[in-house]
């Protein structure tokens, strides 16, 4: 089974994290919520916002392809990469992933200003 490593975040986990023995086909947001990594998800994991974006650090091309919904959300997320990924639609497969929880989202730059 994979495992998922979270690149450390300042608020969501400072410290990073390792998650062994990820299932695979599970969401890397689940996996996150389960392991109390309190990613933001302001659709419920649902596909309708960006606030769960994540960049796939490590691991990126064992994933399937972003639906184009996915991809059409991942436009308007803040920190966009080559390499993002929406948490709730990204399943992980049989390859160990790495991640980086971007420093704000959309949600977070709004409030700020």
């Amino acid at each position: 089974m994979p495992k998922l490593t979270i690149l450390p975040h300042p608020e969501v986990c400072p410290e990073g994290a390792v998650i062994e023995n990820v299932p695979s086909g599970e969401n890397i947001c689940r996996v996150l919520l389960d392991h109390d990594i309190e990613i933001e998800h302001a659709c419920e994991l649902s596909c309708a916002c960006t606030t769960c974006h994540v960049i796939i650090r490590q691991g990126f091309d064992s994933l399937e392809d972003a639906t184009d919904a996915e991809e059409d959300l991942l436009d308007r997320a803040w920190g966009l990469s080559p390499t993002s990924r929406l948490s709730c639609q990204a399943k992980i497969a049989q390859e160990d992933l790495t991640i980086e929880i971007p420093r704000y989202t959309i949600n977070h730059a709004r409030e700020n200003h």
